[in-house]
């Protein structure tokens, strides 16, 4: 949920966001001074902050799901050794049964973090990229009239 909600964040909303904060900074007068060049990098670092926000708690639940999925596998083993302690080693189906559901958690534990590493990975690059763009479209000019250049 929380890498869907990443890409809404990225796909949907931020645009808009990106340019009402493009708009806010070409309106302002002042786009050279060191108070303008401040104001611009807390835009910047705002909009990262915002732009990287849940993706270090993603990346920690990527990594746990293997673990989690383990933890299934060694409860679905405990149940094999019961059929066995129950029936003794006469059950053959009973214990397929019971290690085909052994391995079930780590096998989903890995489709999930094999999945989240790529969505986590792309989300952190789109998140850099944006940042960037963002930088990029909030330039630092001189007054007209000023004549400085940079």
């Amino acid at each position: 949920m929380l890498i869907l909600e990443r890409a809404w964040f990225l796909r949907i909303t931020w645009p808009a966001r990106a340019r009402s904060l493009v708009r806010q900074w070409q309106q302002r007068s002042d786009c050279y001074s060191w108070r303008a060049r401040k104001i611009r990098e807390s835009l910047v670092s705002e909009a990262s902050l915002a732009l990287h926000a849940q993706l270090a708690l993603i990346r920690v639940l990527v990594a746990v799901c293997p673990l989690l999925g383990l933890l299934g596998t060694v409860l679905g083993m405990i149940g094999v050794f019961e059929v066995i302690a129950a029936s003794g080693n006469d059950d053959a189906q009973a214990m397929a049964r019971g290690v085909y559901r052994a391995t079930i958690p780590t096998m989903a534990g890995l489709v999930v973090s094999l999945t989240g590493i790529y969505f986590t990975v792309r989300l952190r690059q789109v998140a850099d990229r944006r940042t960037s763009r963002l930088a990029d479209a909030l330039t630092l000019r001189a007054e007209s009239g000023a004549g400085g250049t940079l």
